[in-house]
């Protein structure tokens, strides 16, 4: 498949063409090698130096969540590598009952049921607190997501994990490399097209990342994504 029919930018494009098409060609020793083992250590240093200077951040914003009485950690099943269900956790950036909100929404409205079908998201959702859109759009919300990577359960970089109940979708939509890998905190999807893509389109992106798996490609989508939060663009 071209590139240009694969991804959605021209972006995305070039770095397929530089920083992960120079990645050691999969099946190859030292792909392997990384894949097995290389990755999960990087992910280990990395998250080891960031720890200190985020824990604050972490504090911080645990409070602010905290103040309405509810609590400041979302904890949800996400499916992880080899199909294993884990607990994934962000900071909260809805009203507590989200999911009966969303039953409800979605009872009373065809379009909107249509809309979460599509996209498993909506462009406008009631839901998010005044907090969890700033949140989301500084990307904040997914620090607790550096203990998963401390536990294993999931990588800096990697395909975006979803919801059990979502695995119909995805694997209908052809998806298979994802359960090689462990999901990441962020990964192709994540910077590149987040906003314009179906949820079963996000399989192509999937697909490349783990066929170009290499450290320079990861080392190049987190400085993209500090990037993207420099520049507020999360969802």
């Amino acid at each position: 498949m071209a590139i240009h029919d694969t991804f959605a930018t021209d972006e995305a494009a070039e770095i397929l063409h530089t920083e992960i098409a120079s990645a050691p060609e999969k099946g190859s020793r030292h792909h392997a090698l990384y894949a097995t083992s290389g990755k999960r250590i990087l992910d280990l240093l990395i998250s080891m130096l960031l720890l200190p200077a985020l824990l604050p951040l972490m504090l911080a914003i645990w409070l602010i969540i905290r103040s309405d009485g509810s609590a400041a950690i979302f904890t949800q099943p996400r499916v992880g590598r080899d199909g294993r269900i884990y607990a994934c956790h962000k900071f909260r950036s809805m009203v507590p009952n989200a999911e009966r909100v969303l039953e409800e929404m979605c009872a009373c409205d065809p379009k909107v049921a249509e809309e979460w079908v599509k996209f498993q998201k909506l462009s406008n959702d009631p839901r998010i607190t005044t907090i969890g859109r700033i949140l989301r759009k500084t990307s904040l919300d997914e620090l607790p997501q550096i203990l998963n990577v401390l536990k294993g359960d999931m990588s800096l970089v990697g395909p975006r994990p979803f919801l059990p109940a979502q695995r119909d979708i995805y694997d209908r939509a052809g998806g298979r490399a994802y359960y090689s890998l462990r999901p990441g905190v962020t990964g192709l999807w994540q910077v590149f097209s987040r906003h314009d893509t179906t949820f079963a389109s996000r399989v192509r992106f999937d697909e490349a990342y783990s066929a170009n798996l290499s450290m320079l490609a990861d080392l190049s989508l987190i400085l993209r994504t500090a990037k993207v939060i420099f520049l507020r663009t999360g969802a």
